[in-house]
């Protein structure tokens, strides 16, 4: 039972997080949880920047999950990851996507994007467990680079007492039945970066 559970995913436009909120949202209020939702696009519809703010719990009152607050981040883009760190409670769970999408800032040379020493270093002061997974990859490797928000959604799973059934058949709902296969694989690969943990 959770009696409160806030995740905040973060990445860029054109990578499908609101798709991937809508199916934490979507799992969590099967489950028979009340959920609160709200999403901030960028100012670009591809490339700026996109967060998801879901809120899980026996009672939620507000959609915003507060600095110091989320329990779990979600993200799928390095820089991004390191951007929200300050909304992570101590002892948060970090799981990023290792992959580096600049922002124009870096690609025009005005700022440098950080090294993976910083990035993990600046996730380390807050999170007691950050995780990086090449979901970017990894949705490559199963044909379709796109279906990368449902690889994070599957190492998501992981930490949270859904059943997986109700995962698959939420992701399956969701997205458009031609590709409902390649993201029922795609959530599955997720799932197994953490075998350990199942």
């Amino acid at each position: 039972m959770i009696d409160k559970l806030d995740v905040l995913m973060t990445g860029v436009g054109g990578q499908g997080i609101i798709l991937s909120s809508d199916v934490l949202a979507e799992a969590a209020l099967t489950t028979g949880y009340d959920v609160k939702k709200t999403d901030v696009h960028g100012m670009a519809q591809r490339g700026g920047a996109v967060t998801s703010h879901v809120r899980i719990g026996l009672k939620v009152a507000s959609p915003l999950i507060e600095e110091d607050q989320a329990d779990i981040l979600l993200a799928f883009e390095k820089l991004e990851a390191v951007r929200w760190t300050a909304f992570l409670k101590p002892g948060a769970i970090a799981i990023v996507n290792d992959h580096a999408l600049p922002p124009l800032s870096v690609a025009m040379g005005h700022e440098a994007y950080p090294d993976d020493v910083a990035i993990v270093d600046t996730l380390k002061q807050r999170a007691s467990e950050a995780h990086f997974i090449p979901a970017t990859k990894l949705a490559g490797d199963i044909g379709d680079v796109r279906t990368l928000n449902i690889v994070m959604i599957g190492c998501l799973s992981v930490f949270l007492p859904f059943d997986i059934r109700l995962w698959r058949e939420v992701v399956a709902r969701l997205v458009p039945p031609k590709i409902k296969e390649l993201n029922l694989s795609a959530f599955d690969i997720g799932r197994k970066q953490f075998d350990a943990r199942l």
